[in-house]
């Protein structure tokens, strides 16, 4: 190794050597980034965006496999649905001492597919899904105060979910499938005591778990639906680099591993009349089963990380009107609560409860339908005493508001 001169050479020293407190800090920006509730994306159709996501017991149209498989019964002949949802992720930051900072706005393309085949008269529908469950990425660039903590984090999460309905009677359909998941990890950091220091990782991995449904329809106005995602865990296999090197020990094959949580939503559709649907639903995310991160041979060793995770609600209602002539309208509004303790927050993932509002429109056709939503989140939260092994922390206060569109094409044949 070359020789640094002063402090710095005891700085790297102390990182390179026993596992030290900066080498903590690198491990903590990595898996907060990856692992928390702000990589949950429940958005997953227009349809059901406007909605607020109250769509669980509605679920007629093909992301029903996302939303509840069991809905799919609904449905006849072949449907192929294609869609889109764009993101702009905005987190304002300001530090106790008035030094702020703001993550990169530009949109994010999250790709949907789904199609659906419901042979007329026969009691099972069979649906192939592939969606993002969790993902995106958020940037603050190198220039903020907590950069040893966090500077850059992207997940990509593809879910390929196949399913099986099946209508057991007029009323009653239950649903289930595997999922199979596929996900790479890539996250940089700074190196708190080394200027110009920096920690890469890369990495991907994949997993199996099973996604179920039931609906119950007893009466024409009002139905009941629930949605099970199971847990599954992936094992990330990359690299982790640290710069310069020298003097820092440079590339090496790392791994990490990541509980993804199980999540369940229910809710219950109203209709009054033909033209008017009200849903209500609850979504629950067992985030008490991440307690901690393994992040195994970087440069600095062996390094877990807690996390201390708790379990979060999203309550979720939505409207939609038909206006005549297969045209139709939605609002909705979710409230989202925030899954991660003060004491372990990472600015990577800027967690807190939020306030998110809906609109949409659409229209069904014979063989075309297509939707299209907007919908915005806004959130502010103060995080005070926060545990850190630098003397950079994330205490301060974070203010949200994202801006987000989905649009979506089904053809029916």
């Amino acid at each position: 190794m070359k020789k640094l001169n002063g402090s710095l050479e005891t700085k790297v020293r102390r990182n390179i050597s026993g596992r030290a407190l900066p080498a903590t800090a690198l491990v903590l920006s990595v898996c907060a980034s990856a692992y928390a509730v702000g990589l949950r994306d429940p958005n997953q159709d227009p349809e059901g965006i406007a909605r607020g996501n109250a769509f669980a017991a509605t679920a007629d149209n093909p992301a029903a496999i996302y939303y509840n498989p069991a809905g799919i019964t609904q449905l006849e002949g072949n449907n192929v649905r294609v869609g889109v949802y764009f993101i702009s992720p905005d987190t304002k930051y300001t530090s106790p001492s008035g030094s702020r900072a703001q993550t990169d706005t530009s949109f994010q393309a999250v790709p949907q597919l789904y199609y659906v085949y419901a042979p007329k008269d026969f009691p099972l529908a069979f649906g192939l899904g592939v969606y993002s469950p969790y993902g995106l990425s958020l940037d603050y660039g190198k220039k903020t105060s907590f950069t040893s903590l966090a500077e850059n984090g992207q997940v990509l999460f593809l879910c390929i979910d196949p399913v099986v309905a099946w209508r057991i009677n007029s009323t009653l359909s239950i649903a289930i499938g595997p999922t199979i998941n596929y996900s790479q990890a890539n996250f940089d950091r700074g190196i708190y005591g080394v200027p110009g220091g920096e920690f890469k990782f890369d990495g991907e991995g994949a997993s199996v778990g099973f996604n179920a449904g039931i609906r119950w329809q007893p009466l024409e106005q009002l139905a009941f639906g629930v949605n099970y995602h199971s847990d599954t865990t992936i094992n990330y296999h990359g690299t982790s680099k640290t710069q310069p090197s020298p003097p820092l020990p440079g590339e090496t094959a790392s791994t990490a591993s990541g509980h993804f949580p199980r999540f369940v939503a229910g809710g219950v559709s109203y209709r009054p009349t033909r033209n008017w649907n009200l849903e209500v639903d609850v979504d629950w995310t067992d985030w008490d089963t991440l307690n901690d991160i393994k992040f195994r041979n970087t440069a600095f060793g062996n390094v877990p990380f807690v996390l201390d995770y708790r379990s979060s609600f999203m309550y979720e209602f939505g409207v939609t009107r038909q206006l005549g002539k297969g045209y139709f309208a939605s609002v909705g509004y979710i409230y989202s609560e925030n899954s991660s303790p003060s004491a372990h927050f990472n600015p990577i993932v800027p967690d807190s409860d939020l306030q998110l509002g809906s609109v949409g429109f659409g229209r069904r056709g014979r063989h075309w339908d297509w939707a299209a939503a907007y919908h915005f989140g806004y959130g502010n939260r103060n995080v005070s005493n926060n545990v850190s092994p630098t003397p950079e922390t994330a205490d301060g206060h974070y203010h949200t508001f994202n801006n987000a569109f989905d649009l979506a094409f089904t053809y029916k044949f």
